[in-house]
Parts: structure tokens; sequence; C-alpha cells
């Protein structure tokens, strides 16, 4: 059963609901990733690159804005997206043929 961080009384209820949540984002990062492929197969006949700067950069505003928005540090969690980001470019460019792995 879920307990928010007041209801654990022991570091074993702590190290539990840590674990219920990276499993959680895990499967978070999972749909993402297949949204990732999506976009792949859509870009490839529409003749788009892989890297749309103007599209890392809303990305890039979004995480830092939804970070904020959550209380979190802006720049530890843009830093996170933009590795997330650059994971799925590089992913998308060998989809596309534009480099080889």
């Amino acid at each position: 059963m879920q307990k928010s961080p007041a209801d654990c009384t022991s570091m074993a209820d702590i190290r539990a609901e840590i674990d219920r949540l990276d499993k959680a984002l895990m499967s978070l990062f999972a749909e993402r990733w297949a949204y990732i492929d999506r976009a792949a197969e859509l870009k490839k006949p529409a003749g788009l690159k892989a890297d749309i700067p103007a599209r890392v950069n809303e990305v890039r505003r979004n995480a830092r804005k939804n970070a904020e928005k959550a209380g979190l540090d802006p720049d530890f969690y843009e830093d996170i997206w933009a590795r997330l980001i650059q994971h799925s470019i590089e992913h998308e460019q060998v989809v596309l043929g534009e480099i080889e792995r």
C-alpha cells in the first residue's frame, strides 16, 4: 500500500516507496520512448531531421518550468532533460539513417 512521506515510520518504508516510484518512473520513460520511436517513424516520410532545435529548446524550457512549478531545482532537471533529449535524438538519427551506430 502506498504511503506518503509523513506516513513512513522506518527506513524500510522509505526505501519501499522510493523503489515503487523508481519503477513507476521507468514505466513512464518506456511510454515516452514509444513516442520517440513513433516520432522517428513519422519524421522519415515527412523528410524531417531527428534534431529540430526549436523543439529541443521548447522541451528544455518545459522541463525547467515543470521543475519550478514542482518546487524542484530547475537547473538540475533541465540538465537531466538535456541528456534525455540528446539520447532520443541519437536514437532517431540511427532510425532515420542520419548516422550509423
